[in-house]
């Protein structure tokens, strides 16, 4: 797991696994924001998964798929109330990172 700081209150990373939530945990994090769709490569993690690693955790997780290229306005809109509504510090991530840090610039403007 390679978490880059975008601001206080947000991280975005490349593909995590269910055994990266204790150390996301132990980083400080709250929430987890996952944009990468299930099924997108094989021997992906299922979303499932990490997710049920995270609220046994005690941690905030949402699933927010993004197909690679294809951001909306709508996405962005969904990742800014997800911004809003989850506890912070947020780590968010997709395949590699790119999606999460896109998503994030276009609210940030």
């Amino acid at each position: 797991m390679r978490a880059k700081s975008l601001t206080s209150e947000l991280s975005v990373s490349p593909e995590i696994t269910a055994a990266d939530i204790p150390v996301i945990k132990a980083a400080g994090f709250k929430s987890i924001i996952c944009n990468r769709p299930d099924g997108e490569a094989p021997g992906q993690p299922p979303f499932s998964d990490i997710e049920a690693s995270a609220k046994a955790a005690g941690l905030a997780i949402r699933h927010q798929p993004i197909v690679a290229g294809q951001i909306t306005a709508a996405d962005v809109a969904t990742f800014s109330g997800l911004l809003n509504e989850l506890p912070k510090p947020i780590f968010a991530f997709c395949r590699t990172g790119m999606r999460s840090s896109t998503l994030w610039s276009r609210v940030a403007k």
